[in-house]
């Protein structure tokens, strides 16, 4: 089979992301003065080189996984054919809402993509706000595509490609897309509702690029014209400081493990159950502000 050569479309689009981001800054900036936060801008950007170059060591690692289950046991050959390039986009593109939607719906998951959604800016910095810790493991939800035949290549492309088609929508300057692809693709209203903190956006529109799994699995949520998008965290941590940024909830789930008096069964499951959940009862899930919200406003 042979091998087409492509480059890693993620540092070929470094110099578009940075021109763009101050672009977009100076166009917000004039409208808004007041909307427009360059120390949070600058923390995304630290956030974005750190991912960059912790990935150059986490790659060695999916690199390894995805090659070696590939070449050991795949249960077919998908070849480098126009139609394979479809169906690995519709494949990777169902797993990644899968991995989407556990990183809200538990908390293991959730320290590290908690990062993506620290800012209470919303702006095309704010796509570049990315972990330090999800490489290490969020590859796992991808490990069905070399089994099936597709080579890793493809897979890496197709992961690359949809990071680029996440980038744009993280902005309030496109209010909505055509009807039509709303219906079909995640768009920057979408993904507004799904980094608003009100009850009713919470773990909403988990889409990577196809918007039709949220509308498949119960998750999607429209952005309402009366429901102004809050971004943010529920209880936000206030702070540009890239280390804190990183590993705030990493601190937290551990002081939660290791300090709380229960059991050992109780002390796993704070890393099973969603963010927001406590062993003795008291905690509230997004589900819970989410139920009580509608309740009231119906």
């Amino acid at each position: 089979m042979e091998i087409p050569h492509i480059p890693n479309l993620i540092y070929y689009a470094i110099p578009f992301f940075i021109a763009t981001v101050i672009i977009e800054g100076i166009v917000i900036y004039k409208k808004k003065p007041n909307s427009y936060n360059l120390k949070d801008t600058f923390a995304s950007l630290a956030m974005g080189i750190g991912n960059i170059f912790i990935e150059m060591i986490s790659k060695l690692l999916i690199v390894f996984v995805i090659t070696f289950l590939y070449e050991n046991y795949r249960i077919t050959t998908v070849p480098f054919a126009w139609w394979a390039w479809l169906l690995v986009f519709v494949g990777q593109d169902f797993f990644y809402y899968w991995f989407h939607r556990i990183s809200h719906e538990s908390r293991f998951f959730w320290v590290s993509h908690v990062v993506h959604h620290s800012s209470q800016k919303y702006n095309l910095s704010t796509a570049l706000r990315q972990t330090w810790t999800g490489s290490f493991f969020g590859f796992i939800f991808y490990l069905a595509l070399p089994l099936l035949g597709f080579h890793p290549l493809m897979i890496f492309t197709q992961m690359s490609i949809s990071l680029l088609y996440q980038y744009w929508i993280h902005t309030e300057l496109i209010h909505k897309m055509p009807r039509w692809f709303e219906a079909i693709f995640n768009t920057p209203s979408h993904h507004r509702v799904h980094h608003g903190s009100n009850p009713l956006y919470l773990d909403r529109n988990h889409a990577g690029i196809l918007i039709i799994w949220d509308k498949l699995f119960g998750t999607f949520q429209p952005e309402l014209e009366d429901e102004k998008v809050v971004y943010g965290l529920t209880s936000n941590i206030n702070s540009f400081n890239p280390i804190t940024i990183a590993f705030h909830e990493w601190i937290a789930i551990f002081k939660d493990v290791f300090i709380s008096k229960t059991s050992f069964a109780n002390r796993v499951k704070y890393f099973i159950k969603p963010p927001g959940w406590k062993h003795d009862g008291t905690g509230i899930l997004s589900n819970d502000l989410r139920q009580e919200w509608l309740k009231n406003n119906r």
